[in-house]
């Protein structure tokens, strides 16, 4: 059971915000949720599924995403896993080719600041 931040977080089409991932438990406030608040200055809303491309990329720009921190309780992220990635590192990864799919239902609202929903669709994958 996750301890929703704001229960009235809305996702990128409007509906209710659902979880992006349990194992591995991800999101800014460790719920399972891309949700955000004035805290989050990194914007992690996008639900995104990891790829070996991505994961690669973000290695390059100096986020390992892969190589566990057991003390943080991270376990590592590997391809096929669903983590609440900071919008503009996504659109970055966007900007480079390099961009994973994500979860339309599971990607937070203030998402749209950043990349417009066109695009966002152009990349989803059902929830």
């Amino acid at each position: 059971m996750t301890t929703r931040y704001d229960p009235d977080a809305r996702n990128v089409l409007g509906g209710e915000l659902l979880s992006c991932s349990l194992r591995p438990m991800t999101g800014f406030f460790r719920n399972g949720c891309c949700e955000t608040s004035h805290e989050d200055v990194g914007l992690h809303t996008v639900c995104a599924v990891m790829t070996a491309e991505f994961l690669a990329f973000s290695r390059a720009a100096g986020n390992d995403l892969t190589t566990p921190m057991l003390e943080a309780g991270f376990p590592g992220l590997t391809p096929g896993d669903r983590w609440c990635l900071c919008a503009p590192r996504w659109k970055e990864a966007l900007d480079a080719g390099a961009a994973p799919k994500l979860v339309l239902e599971a990607t937070h609202e203030e998402t749209l600041a950043i990349v417009p929903l066109g695009v966002l669709k152009d990349y989803a994958v059902e929830a």
